[in-house]
């Protein structure tokens, strides 16, 4: 076959279709090119999900009229340095393909006003062809319209969704620009309606504007975000645990206010989250990573979307630290939602005070951290029964004087313990309303997070068995035991093969107390199979701390007497991420006076 030159349009049309994929394409290139061209109102209206119309309008440093035609051209742009050095780029855009690709492929429309300039000028193309300059009616800055996106390159209208899906990814892009310009307004309309509206926010750290994207809820459980390490800053907001989602679309990651999707960086954020948020569920966050641009290379794909660090490990490191910092300072406290969810569940059906035919508040309470339920009574787990300072049999607890217990609660953020409900509640009483505990998955956390602890500080204490427990297990489970049985040793966990079809546990870890190793030694073996060979157990920690303090903990249906409840609130206050347990579920939920009062109708 002979070799030849393809025709230049042909050419551009093949270039456009690695930068312009679809509608939100252009509104994302159009909108980078006024950001750095310094706007500070941006306007973008799109009709049909963009197929038909984009306009975006802002009040930039606009184009000389005599450089409206070299806009057009390929690889021309103003946003490189004289040295042409890639590793130097301090703005959005710096390939020069976006105008030309757009106006490969559709009929564009360029009006601009350069600061300063007497008049404005218009430029148009049609499928790459472009008609002569001509004076236009603008104030400032520039207006590029859109028309007929890929009338050019009919077949990929072909691959275009619903205009309703098209809208959803426009908006995607503009919320995640905006999110990186608070100082910039921002309108997006659609189809003659305003589909956003984003004020210039001016305050530090834009939480104001991550509020108007991401929802009321997370500005109400942001942990701030705020380290440097070796020249790079890491800052934004990020939820806690128990603010999560199903999915990582609402995880947003920054590198030099360009919107990113990274694998490391999106790595790193598992990792730092890793025992705090269950399987499949996803943290809130927007994270804002500042680096010397000659560490970062984002000319990595068309779309600037992907970037890769000079020092991989340095960014991961200090991503996965800063998270890890916040998330321990902010202690127990748990997510707004949760309590919001449980008022949800309780506020009668049709709102009516009286509670109608809805439900009902699904407590009855008696007085003095008295149990509900007769059951017979079981030694406190290992450092429960040693934070109580003394051990009161439930059915002989103490009255409590409201009074005191208001006094006391004061220096207590979880309250004072009142009641046990179902013999797996606890409910305390605080200064501005009650807190509702579930033991077991509180209790589950303080002794995960105790384990963790014990390995940092040399290794894990072991307890030996007056009696070595033996359990049977099928070959397989034995085989995969027997072979991690070093690393579980390392663990706390002493164990070896006893005769055919089973084997002896002689030693556990002594924060496990009274643990059922039965149990305990059968799920390991099921986890052991799902991690399979090549992973060592130190990898998994978390996994196999949970495994081990799910065990060891509180179980539900156990009676605690109110020393014992206590001292389990205590302990919460004082243990990192004590708001969730090793599962990701809440531990806690917390009602506000104020919110019981309006469940009754008093307010």
């Amino acid at each position: 076959m002979t070799i030849r030159l393809l025709p230049e349009g042909v050419v551009n049309r093949i270039a456009a279709g690695e930068v312009i994929e679809r509608p939100a394409s252009v509104v994302k290139e159009l909108v980078e090119n006024a950001l750095d061209a310094g706007a500070s109102r941006i306007e973008i209206t799109v009709e049909d999900g963009g197929r038909t119309l984009v306009r975006v309008s802002d009040d930039g440093e606009g184009i000389a009229a005599d450089e409206l035609a070299l806009a057009l051209a390929r690889h021309a742009t103003s946003k490189l340095a004289d040295d042409d050095d890639l590793l130097a780029i301090h703005s959005l855009g710096f390939r020069g393909e976006a105008l030309p690709s757009i106006g490969a492929v559709s009929r564009l429309a360029i009006a601009s006003r350069r600061k300063g300039a007497d008049a404005a000028y218009e430029i148009t193309v049609e499928g790459g062809d472009i008609a002569p300059i001509r004076p236009a009616a603008r104030a400032r800055g520039t207006e590029l319209i859109v028309s007929d996106l890929f009338f050019a390159t009919p077949a990929r209208l072909k691959f275009l969704k619903s205009a309703r899906a098209e809208m959803l990814a426009i908006g995607e892009v503009v919320d995640r620009l905006a999110m990186a310009n608070p100082h910039v307004g921002f309108v997006l309309s659609s189809d003659g309606r305003i589909a956003r509206r984003f004020e210039p926010d001016h305050e530090p750290g834009g939480l104001a504007r991550l509020a108007a994207i991401m929802g009321p809820a997370f500005a109400d459980n942001a942990l701030a975000i705020d380290a440097q390490r070796e020249g790079i800053r890491l800052s934004g907001f990020a939820g806690v645990p128990t603010e999560h989602r199903a999915s990582a679309q609402h995880q947003y990651l920054f590198v030099n206010q360009r919107p990113v999707r990274d694998r490391l960086l999106q790595g790193a954020v598992r990792a730092a989250y890793q025992d705090l948020v269950a399987g499949g569920r996803h943290p809130m966050l927007a994270l804002f990573l500042s680096i010397d641009p000659h560490e970062v290379d984002v000319n990595v794909h068309p779309t600037k979307a992907e970037v890769r660090f000079r020092d991989a490990g340095l960014v991961r490191g200090l991503i996965i630290g800063a998270l890890k910092s916040a998330l321990a300072g902010a202690g127990h406290r748990a997510s707004s939602s949760v309590s919001e969810a449980a008022l949800g569940a309780f506020r009668p059906e049709g709102g009516r005070p009286d509670g109608g035919a809805g439900r009902q508040l699904p407590l009855a309470v008696h007085g003095g951290g008295t149990s509900f339920y007769s059951r017979p009574h079981s030694p406190p787990p290992r450092g429960l029964a040693e934070s109580a300072a003394a051990f009161q049999s439930p059915h002989h607890a103490a009255p409590r004087d409201d009074a005191a217990m208001g006094e006391a609660a004061d220096a207590a953020p979880l309250g004072h313990a009142r009641a046990q409900v179902h013999g797996t509640y606890i409910v305390a009483q605080t200064t501005d309303g009650l807190v509702i505990v579930d033991q077991h998955a509180a209790h589950e956390r303080i002794v995960f997070e105790r384990m963790k602890a014990a390995l940092d500080n040399g290794g894990v204490k072991r307890q030996m068995l007056l009696v070595p427990e033996i359990v049977e297990l099928d070959q397989a489970a034995i085989e995969r035991v027997a072979e991690r049985a070093g690393e579980l040793g390392e663990l706390g966990l002493v164990i070896e093969r006893f005769g055919t079809g089973a084997m002896i546990v002689r030693e556990v870890p002594a924060l496990l107390g009274q643990a059922d190793v039965q149990s305990l030694v059968r799920d390991l073996a099921d986890e052991l199979a799902e991690l399979g060979h090549a992973v060592a157990l130190k990898e998994k920690l978390g996994e196999i701390c949970a495994t081990l303090a799910c065990h060891s903990s509180i179980r539900a249906g156990r009676r605690l007497s109110a020393p014992e409840m206590d001292a389990l609130l205590r302990q919460m206050e004082t243990t990192p991420h004590a708001g969730q347990c090793n599962h990701g579920r809440p531990t806690y939920v917390e009602l506000k006076l104020t919110d019981i009062e309006r469940l009754f109708g008093r307010r």
